[in-house]
């Protein structure tokens, strides 16, 4: 039986990347997928080359109306909510904490942080109306660790890291899980476009970039994918709280 069988999921931030991954796999799995991006037209395509079980809806997450709107609709529409994945996000920009403009802190913390906190907060409501369900935050390796780069990233993914268990812990009596996963470096379109230019190319940029991992490869979207599936299937029914690396073995070093 599929693993997601009978389920209605949300995945943010899916016309690309590990979100496109994420709903691709959930739709394979047996789920109704909503798809929201702040992307129309490659969220509408995305939808559209996943089938019958997907649907688009266009979220901006930074606009806490917007996401009312689109899970009211998306609950409407489908019946039911049980699992959402908050996967928009931006990287910002690099820089230390002393160089940062209030400007662009608050542009980050805008997507990372705030976007996070509007989706679980119109999520929640419907989840409890189901009589539980399943969140999957994407954090990241440096929601975990620190080092000198991206300093407004690290912090923005720390708060979703934190957020992942705040709402555990708060939300357990509901029956509703929170976990979050953790990816390194996944060669997405932008991480593909980034490694194209980089001196010497992919081979180069993931050797530099694996260096201090234990298995020495960039991560695929689906690897983070199916790391996303186990926490919202029901195989993870005694899981929450967890803020899972799927990272090639990153913090393990």
């Amino acid at each position: 039986m599929p693993r997601l069988a009978g389920k209605t999921a949300i995945v943010t931030g899916a016309s690309s990347g590990m979100g496109r991954a994420t709903a691709e796999l959930f739709a394979a799995e047996g789920a109704q997928v909503a798809l929201t991006d702040v992307d129309a037209g490659k969220g509408a395509a995305a939808a559209a080359e996943i089938g019958a079980a997907a649907r688009f809806w266009p979220v901006d997450v930074r606009d806490e109306g917007s996401i009312e709107r689109a899970y009211g609709e998306i609950v409407a529409y489908f019946g039911k909510l049980d699992v959402l994945v908050n996967c928009a996000g931006v990287i910002g920009v690099d820089k230390p904490t002393h160089e940062v403009t209030e400007a662009e802190w608050d542009q980050l913390f805008a997507v990372d942080v705030k976007g996070v906190f509007f989706s679980t907060k119109h999520a929640v409501p419907h989840l409890i109306a189901n009589g539980g369900g399943s969140i999957v935050n994407y954090s990241s390796i440096y929601g975990l660790v620190g080092n000198d780069e991206f300093t407004p990233y690290h912090v923005a993914k720390g708060a979703v890291t934190m957020q992942t268990k705040q709402d555990a812990a708060m939300y357990g009596k509901y029956d509703i899980r929170v976990n979050s996963v953790h990816p390194s470096t996944v060669l997405t379109p932008l991480v593909e476009g980034i490694a194209a230019a980089y001196e010497g190319g992919l081979p180069a940029y993931e050797r530099m970039m694996t260096a201090n991992q234990s298995l020495r490869r960039l991560g695929r979207p689906v690897d983070v994918a199916y790391a996303v599936l186990y926490l919202a299937s029901d195989e993870a029914s005694w899981v929450t709280g967890v803020n899972l690396p799927v990272d090639g073995g990153y913090t393990a070093r």
